[in-house]
Formats: C-alpha cells, structure tokens, sequence
C-alpha cells in the first residue's frame, strides 16, 4: 500500500506541478469548467496514475482518480476568491492527497508493475520531483500573506527566476547532506546562503522584507529536511 501510495503521489506531482504550466492555470481561473486545459490537466493525471502504476488491473481506480480529482479542482475554481487562494490551494491539496491514500487502500492486489524499478527507485524519485517546482510553489502559497510590498522604484537588477531555481538547488543539497548523514553541511549551506543574502538585505533596509525571505528559507530547508529523514526512515524500514 505505501509503495502505491508513492507512485500515485509521484504521478500527481507530475501531473499538478511538474506537467501543468502557468498558462493552464490562469485560463483555468478565468474561464473555470469552460477551459478545455482543466480538462486535459484531469485526463493527465489519470494517464499518469496508470503509467506510473504500470498494471491493467488499475484502470478502474485511474478512471476513479481521474473523475475525483476533477471534481476536487471543479469545487476550488469555482469557490475560490483571490483573497482565499492560498486557503484554497492547502485545501485542493489535502483533498488530493486523502484520495490517494483511499485509492491505495482500496487497490488491494499484492503485485506491484514495473518490478524492475525498486522501491528505493520510487521513494528517492518521487522525493527528488517534490523538492523542485512541487515545493517552490508550496513555499509561495504559505507565505503569499506576507509578501511584502515592492517600495522601490529601482529595476530588479537579479536573472530571471533565479530565487526559484537557487532555492531548488539549495533544497537538493539539503536532501543530499540528509540521506548521505553530512548534517554539518547543512550548516555550512545555511551560513552561505545569509552571508549573500545579508548585503541586499541591509541595502533594502525592510525589515518585512527580511522576515519574509528568513522565513521562505527556513521553510526551503525544513522541506528538504523531512524529506531526506523520511527517506532515511523508509530506508531503514525497508
């Protein structure tokens, strides 16, 4: 059950995060049941559920997948407002995730597909795919209330989407350091991360700004954290 668990969560990774572009969302918030995107993104994540699977006997529960999840996206575009996507976008979410663990409950067939991929494959694959773009947007919605206003009339000198993809790479490094045991590496990355942070953010002198950037931080790294000792735990129960 918990190995099937990991493949459907891997799929819907893919299939929410991964596979699914910004374009896709907007047309889905502006035109909600009439954007043929929310569409294929539902008939996407029941193609994947099966791929991922990998065994005939799962179409009925990927068909199931596929009509649960469309009903999970439906109710979110059509209730939510833009002063409640955040409480939305947790809740979408933590739906998504309840159904996976009925369906993995419910598909009782011991023999798993693709037996040439182990366990470990699955576990260190599906961990790897949630720490890129998956946790970026995550961290984004959490911390969406505390965005602070931009005061500066100066252009952003940075490269474009390089905070996202540091982040990514950060988070990596993280989970590394975790599963090899080099916990002191962490403190190490921790350490030169704030110290090229701490010029911008004297220059800034916003103090919400800060706040703002410590706690995506701490969230970054506690993500990559979990990660990795979850993966440790699964490692030494295995």
């Amino acid at each position: 059950m918990i190995l099937l668990f990991i493949k459907l969560l891997l799929a819907h990774l893919i299939g929410d995060f991964i596979l699914q572009p910004n374009s896709w969302v907007s047309d889905k918030e502006l035109k909600t049941y009439r954007s043929k995107f929310l569409y294929f993104h539902i008939l996407l994540h029941g193609v994947l559920a099966f791929l991922v699977v990998g065994e005939i006997e799962f179409l009925p529960f990927a068909l199931i997948l596929t009509v649960l999840h469309g009903i999970i996206d439906f109710l979110k575009l059509n209730f939510q407002k833009p002063n409640t996507k955040r409480t939305w976008f947790l809740t979408d979410q933590l739906l998504h995730l309840v159904t996976l663990v009925v369906i993995a409950v419910l598909y009782t067939k011991p023999e798993m597909g693709w037996d040439f991929f182990t366990e470990r494959f699955w576990v260190m694959l599906t961990a790897i795919i949630f720490l890129t773009k998956p946790t970026s947007i995550i961290i984004k919605n959490i911390i969406s209330i505390w965005t602070p206003e931009n005061k500066s009339n100066k252009s952003d000198d940075s490269l474009q989407n390089a905070g996202n993809y540091i982040g990514i790479i950060e988070r990596l490094f993280v989970f590394y350091f975790v599963v090899s045991g080099h916990f002191d590496a962490i403190g190490f990355l921790l350490a030169a991360k704030s110290i090229f942070r701490f010029g911008d953010l004297k220059e800034a002198k916003d103090r919400k700004l800060t706040e703002y950037v410590l706690i995506g931080t701490l969230l970054s790294f506690g993500f990559a954290i979990a990660a990795g000792l979850l993966v440790q735990l699964f490692y030494s129960c295995g």
